[in-house]
């Protein structure tokens, strides 16, 4: 299975169908959401990850790579450690493309017949 790796390299421009799957599909575990949870309070080391989580370094680091390729975390190397953070354009287009989903639910139904 072929991984795509998501840039989301225009911020102005809206989520395609498939950056918005990958995103959706990265936060659709539940440790996952705990890592998102953790870093909405900041940049936080995988040594950090792990303890505050209580999760295996092997296991964190398979929903990291996860998450990073889906587009959602930017990661810096500073000497051994790795630090990730939440790419805040990443949450901004995924809040806007469901939003804009939400209004178009409110649009009624042109008649059929």
């Amino acid at each position: 299975m072929a991984v795509l790796e998501v840039s989301l390299s225009s911020p102005d421009a809206p989520l395609s169908m498939l950056e918005a799957r990958a995103l959706l599909k990265a936060l659709a575990d539940p440790v996952r959401l705990r890592v998102i949870e953790s870093l909405g309070g900041g940049e936080r080391c995988v040594c950090e990850l792990t303890a505050e989580l209580g999760l295996a370094q092997s296991k964190l680091s398979f929903h990291l790579k996860v998450m990073k390729q889906a587009g959602l975390l930017h990661a810096r190397e500073e000497g051994r450690w790795i630090y990730y953070r939440l790419r805040s354009e990443a949450l901004a287009a995924l809040q806007a493309w469901l939003a804009e989903l939400s209004a178009n639910c409110q649009i009624p139904a042109t008649p059929c017949c």
